[in-house]
């Protein structure tokens, strides 16, 4: 699954070379993967040799924006077809993705990966069984990998999102050999996917759906019932569910939500910047 995006650039990294070079440097150690890791480059007049090969200096680089290389240029980390999708850097190395403009992971008081672990860890993986709804970048997927899941099965919609995973080294890869075949990455609409799932077959939910305007049926009580119906009973839930439209109109999406996981047979309560539930 992995691609090889070869060095990962942004802009303050692109400037740093520049600077490195302009100082006539002959070496600039910093990181080519988004904080991953930590290497050595080899600064020429010219160009920039890592890894085996030779690179262009960077131009005019956008800032909020990952590069890699297209085999031609440093080209967005970034895709459209019917929606603007990108890779987002952040202050905390893994980055965040926008779907038009959306941040679609909070980044404003800690990393994206560390409130993924923190969500997993309510649900406990360690030695079970884990249905991960929406895939995303994979981070619920890679803190349940950590924390030592016996299986993960991940779904995701979008195929634009799975291509940023090729390129995002902090996207877990199902087919590197830590993994251990551990994690199951699917192609595929959770809410119809769902429906093909067996009862009781899985031990903990991570449900982290788009905003409701985006994806209604993901809220939805048929859903929910559904999710009900795979987890066996003593299961846990965690869903995220932020705040949206409290303050423009005064709706309070947690408290819909946990209304509805009650009605579908769970115990839930408010935890974190959503609904952890308990299947009855």
């Amino acid at each position: 699954m992995r691609a090889d995006p070869g060095p990962l650039l942004t802009l303050p990294i692109a400037d740093a070379l520049h600077a490195a070079c302009k100082a006539g440097a002959g070496e600039w150690r910093g990181s080519f993967d988004l904080d991953r890791s930590v290497t050595s480059a080899r600064l020429g007049a010219d160009s920039w040799h890592w890894r085996g090969r030779d690179y262009p200096y960077p131009r005019k680089l956008r800032p909020r924006t990952v590069y890699h290389w297209d085999g031609g240029d440093f080209a967005p980390v970034s895709r459209f077809s019917g929606a603007l999708i990108k890779l987002v850097p952040t202050d905390w190395g893994a980055p965040t993705f926008e779907i038009d403009g959306i941040k679609m992971l909070p980044t404003a008081q800690l990393s994206p990966f560390e409130d993924a672990r923190r969500k997993v860890a309510l649900v406990a993986p360690h030695g079970r069984t884990v249905l991960d709804t929406c895939g995303g970048l994979g981070y619920f997927a890679a803190c349940c990998l950590e924390a030592g899941v016996a299986r993960i099965h991940s779904f995701e919609k979008n195929a634009d999102v799975l291509w940023l995973r090729t390129l995002n080294p902090w996207s877990p890869d199902p087919d590197d050999d830590a993994v251990g075949g551990r994690l199951q990455l699917v192609h595929a609409d959770i809410s119809e996917a769902i429906t093909r799932i067996d009862d009781a077959s899985v031990d903990a939910i991570l449900h982290d759906p788009p905003r409701f305007g985006i994806a209604g049926e993901l809220y939805s009580q048929q859903f929910y019932d559904q999710l009900a119906r795979v987890l066996r009973r003593g299961g846990r839930l965690f869903h995220y569910t932020g705040s949206p439209n409290r303050l423009t109109s005064g709706r309070n999406v947690p408290r819909e939500v946990q209304a509805r996981l009650q009605k579908a047979g769970f115990q839930a309560r408010p935890a974190l910047d959503g609904v952890l539930a308990t299947r009855r």
